[in-house]
């Protein structure tokens, strides 16, 4: 049987951690935890430890936080220990020929995505975003190019009406870490066969910046509220009324049988107690939830009251 200990563990949100407990409560402890260094974050830049290298501590695992995986006091020092396989879950950085060579099990990585489909930095954004009822996660064997080595295991699950990214991202992490333990049981007693991705059914999931929660009224309302739940929590929705940005935090599609033509972002009035704005092919958007920039969370009638809506002001 292929011999998988010792165990490297790369990995850096809080995503990587229900897969790093599982690990450690496997026999598959991991000998060493890669992560990356700290950072300066938030408002205040404080610099912080990144959520894997805090729990792996806790966890009295041995750390390294190199600035890049391709430094070569770090690659020595994975030599010396002659690892038998890696585990990347959200690791943040390629791998290198060399260091994906360097394990005599190879490296595996496990995606939060039924690969082909959204391979890339966001796939739980753009699964949600795509209107996709499904989703999964995927262990793969990992190659030069990125997300496209072959299958071990994957499972698949359901993505509510209305689930978040942030739901979906916790839901996402408990079942990989399952699905984690289940392909290094396969893997460990051999003889497994891979499935192959079929690079004509990928798809490409390019990592957000905050331009990617600015809303297009342009786009149906449905896929405005899809984008919503996608961007929640980071990088929110907003848009810009009267020259000031306004963050809509919660939106539903309205049904309106005779919804009136205009411009995309046009306010229509109060609807079902919602600030009604017309999308692109003619449907409506209402919105539920708003809040200017340092200003709490206001209901519909609260904002269109303190801002003294009018039928045909835009949302830009």
């Amino acid at each position: 049987m292929p011999k998988l200990e010792p165990i490297v563990f790369f990995g850096t949100p809080e995503f990587a951690l229900p897969s790093l407990h599982a690990l450690c409560e496997s026999k598959w402890k991991p000998a060493l935890v890669v992560t990356r260094p700290a950072r300066p974050a938030g408002r205040g830049q404080e610099v912080k430890e990144p959520p894997v290298a805090v729990r792996a501590h806790e966890l009295g695992l041995e750390v390294a936080q190199p600035e890049s995986v391709r430094d070569e006091t770090f690659l020595e020092r994975l030599r010396e220990l002659e690892p038998g396989l890696v585990v990347v879950v959200a690791f943040g950085q390629i791998f290198p020929a060399e260091l994906l060579d360097l394990p005599a099990q190879g490296c595996v990585n496990v995606h939060a995505s039924l690969l082909p489909k959204y391979r890339g930095a966001a796939p739980i954004y753009w699964a949600i975003a795509s209107g996709e009822k499904r989703t999964g996660v995927s262990v793969q064997q990992m190659v030069e190019a990125l997300d496209e080595g072959p299958l071990i295991h994957w499972q698949d699950t359901d993505i509510g009406p209305e689930e978040t990214a942030g739901e979906l991202t916790e839901r996402l992490s408990s079942l990989g870490a399952e699905t984690l333990l289940e392909a290094l049981a396969t893997m460990e007693k051999g003889g497994y066969k891979v499935k192959k991705q079929s690079d004509d059914a990928a798809t490409y999931a390019h990592r957000l910046s905050r331009q990617d929660g600015k809303i297009n009224w342009a786009l149906d309302a449905r896929e405005i509220a899809n984008r919503m739940r996608a961007a929640n929590p980071w990088p929110g929705t907003h848009a810009i009324f009267r020259g000031r940005e306004v963050k809509i935090l919660r939106a539903t599609p309205i049904d309106w049988e005779q919804a009136p033509f205009g411009s995309a972002g046009t306010y229509l009035g109060l609807r079902q107690g919602r600030i009604s704005i017309l999308c692109g092919g003619n449907t409506i958007l209402g919105l539920e939830q708003l809040q200017r920039a340092g200003k709490t969370p206001v209901r519909p009638s609260e904002f269109a009251n303190g801002e003294r809506l009018r039928v045909g002001d835009r949302f830009a």
